[in-house]
C-alpha cells in the first residue's frame, strides 16, 4: 500500500463522525521516522493550526540534541513546536517503557484544550506488536482490541488515523519527501518486551506468515466487537446510575455484578478520557473505595486518573486537581481555572446575574483563604462560606478549588453555585463554568 496527505485527510475525515470537529492538531512528535511523517503529512493539508509536541524524557544521553532536532524539523514543516520535559518514575514498578509511556501521555493531556485532537503516529505494526503484548499481559477484550483508532483525551480526543499503514510505506514516503529523522538506540535493546517481539518474534512470524500484521489486525477487530458490546452494557448501565460517569451511585453500583461494576467503571474513565487502571488497581478501587466505610474518604489513583469516595458516591479525577488560577483582572473572556478544573466565563444578557456596574469596576478570581463570609442571594442573613458548603455537600477535595470572584474586596460570586444579594441585577451577567469536574 501507499501513504499519502490525502489518505491521512480522508482517514482523520472519517473520524470525524465519531468526535468533534477538531479546533487543533497536536502532534506526539517524537522526532523518530513514524512521527515525522506524521507531522510531514498533516501540515501538508492542514487547515487548522497544529502543534508539534515533544516530550523529553531525560533518559538518554542525547536527548536535549532529540528535542533541537524536533524543533527544528518543525520549523521546517511551518508548524509550531513545543517541548514538554518530564521526570519518569523509574520505581514505579511498572518498567522503564510502561513508566516513560506513563509520564509521557500524562504531560501531554495536561496541555490539551477542548477541541484539540492528539495525533499519534502508530501503525500496523504497532499495532500487532500491542496485540500480542496485551494477550502475554493477560488483558481482556479491549486490552486485545488493541490499539484504538479513537477515543477520548483529556478535555479533547487521542486520533491514530494511521493504523491501516504499514511501516514499509511510511519508510517510502520518507524516503520520497526527503525527511531526516532521529534513530533511538534504546529502539534496538530486546531487554524491553516490544523490542523483543519486534526483532526477535514477529519476524519469525513474518517468514511463515507473511501477512501476520494484517491477521493480528483482523483478530484486534473482532476483540474489538467483543469490547464494544462490553462498552453498550456500561452504556445501559451509566445511563441506570444517573447518566453522570464523573460521579457513580455506590448504591447504584452494589445492584451490578462485580464484572459489570469493572467493565462500567473502565468505560466512565475513558468516557471522561482518563487512564484506566491495571487489574491490580482495579481491584483496589472495589475493594478500597467502594466497599469502604460510609464515612471514609479513600482514595486510589495511578497515572493519569484518581478514585475517591464521598458518602454515597464514586468520583472519577484526573490524577491531580491543580489549584485554581488566580487572576487579579478577570475581564469575563473564558479562562482555564486549571487542570482538571474546567474553565470559566461571564455571559451577559441573563435574566438574573452579577450587576455590569461591578463586572465594568473589574473583577478578580481567587481561591479560598479561609473566613469568607457573604450573604448568598434568596437568603436574609450573612452565612460563612464553609457553612453553606458543608450544608450543600460540595466534595471536601472541590472546597479549597472553587473560583472566587471578587469586586475589590467584596465576595460577589462563588462559581456559578451562588451570587451575593447584593451583587445580583436583572438582567445581569451569568457565571459560566464549563468542564467543571463534580462538586457533588
Amino acid at each position: 500500500m501507499t501513504f499519502s496527505p490525502a489518505l491521512l485527510l480522508a482517514r482523520l475525515a472519517k473520524l470525524e463522525a465519531v468526535a468533534e470537529k477538531p479546533a487543533r492538531y497536536v502532534i506526539a512528535f517524537s522526532g523518530g521516522l513514524d512521527s515525522t511523517v506524521l507531522a510531514h503529512a498533516v501540515s501538508e493539508f492542514s487547515k487548522i493550526p497544529v502543534l508539534a509536541m515533544h516530550v523529553d524524557h531525560g533518559l538518554q544521553a542525547g536527548s536535549a540534541g532529540w528535542a533541537q532536532h524536533c524543533a527544528s524539523a518543525a520549523a521546517t514543516f511551518g508548524i509550531e513546536f513545543q517541548l514538554l520535559q518530564v521526570q519518569v518514575d523509574l520505581d514505579s514498578g511498572k518498567g522503564p517503557e510502561a513508566s516513560a509511556r506513563d509520564a509521557r501521555y500524562t504531560a501531554l493531556q495536561a496541555e490539551m484544550r477542548s477541541g484539540d485532537w492528539l495525533l499519534s503516529a502508530h501503525h500496523r505494526e504497532d499495532q500487532a506488536e500491542t496485540l500480542l503484548l496485551n494477550l502475554i499481559r493477560g488483558s481482556g477484550p479491549a486490552g486485545l482490541a488493541g490499539i484504538g483508532e479513537i477515543r477520548r483525551f483529556g478535555p479533547g480526543w487521542l486520533a491514530r488515523a494511521m493504523l491501516d499503514v504499514d511501516r514499509a510505506a511510511i519508510e517510502k514516503y520518507a524516503r520520497d519527501a526527503g525527511l531526516d529523522w532521529v534513530e533511538d538506540a534504546s529502539n534496538s535493546d530486546r531487554r524491553f518486551d516490544r523490542n523483543f517481539l519486534r526483532h526477535e518474534i514477529l519476524p519469525r512470524f513474518q517468514s511463515r506468515w507473511p501477512d501476520i500484521a494484517a491477521r493480528l489486525q483482523r483478530s484486534a477487530g473482532h476483540a474489538g466487537e467483543a469490547s464494544h458490546l462490553l462498552t453498550d452494557l456500561a452504556k445501559i448501565d451509566l445511563e441506570r446510575l444517573g447518566g453522570r460517569p464523573e460521579r457513580l451511585s455506590i448504591d447504584g453500583l452494589s445492584q451490578l455484578s462485580a464484572p459489570r461494576q469493572r467493565n462500567l467503571i473502565r468505560y466512565a474513565l475513558r468516557d471522561l478520557g482518563l487512564s484506566t487502571p491495571s487489574a491490580q488497581q482495579l481491584e483496589r478501587v472495589m475493594h478500597d473505595v467502594i466497599a469502604a466505610r460510609v464515612d471514609a474518604q479513600p482514595l486510589v489513583s495511578w497515572p493519569g486518573a484518581s478514585v475517591r469516595r464521598y458518602r454515597k458516591g464514586l468520583y472519577l479525577l484526573p490524577e491531580k486537581l491543580a489549584d485554581v488560577i488566580q487572576m487579579t483582572r478577570f475581564a469575563g473572556d473564558e479562562v482555564e481555572l486549571g487542570a482538571g478544573l474546567g474553565s470559566l466565563r461571564l455571559v451577559a444578557g441573563a435574566d438574573v446575574g452579577i450587576s455590569q456596574a461591578l463586572v465594568q469596576r473589574g473583577l478578580t478570581i481567587k481561591s479560598r483563604s479561609g473566613g469568607e463570609e457573604f450573604q448568598p442571594q434568596g437568603q436574609s442573613h450573612t452565612r460563612k462560606l464553609k457553612k453553606l458548603l458543608q450544608e450543600e455537600g460540595v466534595v471536601p477535595w472541590m472546597r479549597e478549588r472553587l473560583p472566587l470572584l471578587y469586586c475589590g474586596e467584596q465576595l460577589v460570586a462563588v462559581g456559578d453555585l451562588w451570587m451575593a444579594a447584593d451583587a445580583v441585577s436583572r438582567p445581569g451577567v451569568a457565571v459560566q463554568w464549563s468542564g467543571r469536574p463534580a462538586l457533588h
